[in-house]
């Protein structure tokens, strides 16, 4: 490791968190006998080894071993499971997804977690802590009849799928960290670091963004130059807390945008918070402390910020706080060979499409991935290499596209948030006319916000309407490609046209009404309009304004 910058100090060990009692179904490592027939039966099952035991992989092993027809086995590379991550966000979409795995654990889950779809969630300017966007999260899933967003803590909801997958002895093989495998007419052999081998038939890598799966299939490193994996540019500190917040049960989450950083408060249930801090910073700082400490050196940062930033924080303890580099994968977005399988082998979850958090999508898309791959393993009458690699390919035919968006919009909401968003343009007449942060970055902050409300409802949309993820679904096509774009062209323009104020008055509503139209499908006027206005060459100004900015994100 790097020495410390000067003025920071190493970080130390994060406070144990409150016990969450996790029992896996951890079992000694046994050799299979091979089946003797490729056909695929209660007698004869079809072996698969799922490659770590993240939220992923135990969705695909309880989905799986639920059937008498396949026989699972969980490779679990730690010695024990221990309450390790915070909350995760379970999207409507998931949720979903869950219920068609298993509605009885999904009932479980749900009783367990804390919903905050149905509340009050948006963007806020962190400097005078006026709301600037609001998300409607509830619409798009009650238009569809699905269950709200929410949240769970991870261990929590890992002990449901262990719980789960005991009910029908599913085993959990634990100190089995994968060094490589190797592919035959037969099957697949799994080589285990300490020297052991493990046989299947398919083996899914649900082991994470430094997959050794990945490294193994393309024969590239797991970690470090070469591997795939690129660091984000953003650090985050994170907190966890017992917090009485004055909007508890009427705010589900809120980002604070400003220059260069912004700061995230979210009610995790129980009367227990979680906050983000985003900064742009170089690599290899998360392991290190500024001189006094993460909280003081997060207000300095902060400072003149929304007093909400500055109360949550100063009840924080430095042993609820830690900090990482975030690091993600580009897209892939090529349909072939090596994309995310190869023969009898696939992946899954962050091992192919790790993505920033922004848009609370990760472990969602991880659960749609295990949802397709039983599906498409379901459908076998063989295990005949080529069988398993045609349904290992359709699982790829059908989540390729999808995740890759999520994947773009995920990373762009962090370019264009950080890079793009800065204290919003303002006027005020008290005590006569003053102008505030009127730049060219502020002003486009202002110009964004009347349509933003309208491109979140797109976006939900979008993410909920796809969670089956059935070919020729045209209905999240339509959201995405058709609806997002004429909504932001068209009021971009209007807004131009008015002076920037035409649309202020739907801020509240906005979201409700992209809604009606999207659910309807009626585009068309939308469409027109935004024909009309740029055959018209009146908003070529804020067009090239905007393209100018999305230019110099570097994601893009």
């Amino acid at each position: 490791l790097a020495a410390p910058a000067a003025g920071f100090r190493r970080r130390p060990a994060r406070a144990a968190r409150a016990p969450v009692v996790l029992e896996s179904t951890a079992t000694p490592l046994e050799v299979d006998t091979k089946p003797t027939t490729d056909g695929i039966s209660k007698d004869a099952p079809l072996r698969v080894l799922v490659a770590g035991g993240g939220v992923g992989g135990l969705a695909l092993a309880h989905a799986l071993g639920m059937d008498e027809t396949m026989d699972v086995k969980v490779l679990e590379s730690t010695k024990e499971f221990k309450p390790f991550g915070g909350p995760i966000q379970l999207a409507s979409n998931a949720v979903e997804t869950l219920r068609v795995i298993d509605p009885t654990l999904t009932e479980r889950i749900e009783n367990s977690a804390t919903f905050t779809g149905n509340l009050t969630n948006g963007i806020k300017d962190g400097v005078r802590n006026e709301w600037y966007a609001k998300f409607d999260l509830a619409t798009p899933a009650k238009n569809r009849d699905m269950q709200y967003t929410c949240v769970i803590e991870r261990p929590e909801l890992q002990s449901h799928f262990l719980d789960a997958l005991k009910e029908h002895g599913t085993p959990v093989m634990h100190g089995c960290r994968l060094a490589s495998y190797e592919e035959s007419d037969s099957g697949v052999a799994v080589k285990l670091v300490d020297g052991r081998t493990v046989e299947g038939d398919v083996l899914i890598g649900a082991d994470g963004i430094w997959s050794q799966v990945r490294a193994t299939m393309r024969d590239q490193p797991a970690r470090g130059d070469g591997s795939g994996v690129a660091y984000s540019g953003y650090v985050v500190y994170a907190g966890e807390l017992d917090y009485a917040a004055p909007d508890n049960g009427e705010v589900g989450y809120k980002v604070y945008i400003g220059p260069n950083q912004y700061f995230v408060i979210t009610d995790i249930g129980s009367g227990r918070y979680q906050w983000y801090a985003f900064l742009a910073q170089p690599p290899g700082q998360s392991e290190e402390v500024p001189e006094g400490g993460s909280v003081k050196h997060l207000r300095t940062l902060f400072d003149n910020w929304s007093p909400e930033i500055h109360d949550i924080l100063k009840v924080t303890r430095e042993d609820e706080i830690e900090c990482r580099d975030l690091y993600d994968r580009p897209p892939t977005v090529t349909v072939g060979q090596n994309a995310w399988g190869k023969g009898r082998v696939a992946m899954l979850g962050d091992a192919v499409h790790a993505m920033m958090p922004n848009l609370g999508q990760g472990g969602c898309q991880a659960i749609e991935d295990a949802k397709v791959i039983s599906e498409e393993l379901f459908k076998l009458e063989s295990r005949d290499g080529k069988h398993v690699e045609a349904a290992l390919q359709e699982y790829t035919n059908r989540r390729l596209l999808r995740s890759a968006t999520v994947q773009g919009l995920s990373r762009f909401a962090s370019d264009i948030i950080i890079q793009g968003f800065d204290t919003p343009a303002k006027i005020t007449f008290e005590d006569g006319i003053k102008f505030e942060n009127m730049n060219y970055a502020g002003l486009t902050t202002r110009l964004l916000q009347p349509i933003l409300p309208i491109f979140f409802s797109i976006q939900f949309n979008f993410l909920y309407s796809g969670w089956r993820n059935t070919p020729y679904n045209l209905e999240p096509i339509r959201d995405l490609l058709i609806l997002g774009p004429s909504v932001l062209l068209s009021g971009l323009a209007l807004d131009a046209m008015a002076g920037g104020g035409i649309l202020e008055s739907v801020l509240g509503a906005g979201g409700s009404v992209a809604d009606t139209v999207v659910s309807s499908g009626s585009a068309d006027a939308i469409e027109e309009a935004a024909e009309e206005l740029i055959a018209s060459g009146a908003a070529s100004n804020v067009f090239e304004g905007l393209a100018d900015l999305v230019g110099k994100l570097p994601f893009l």
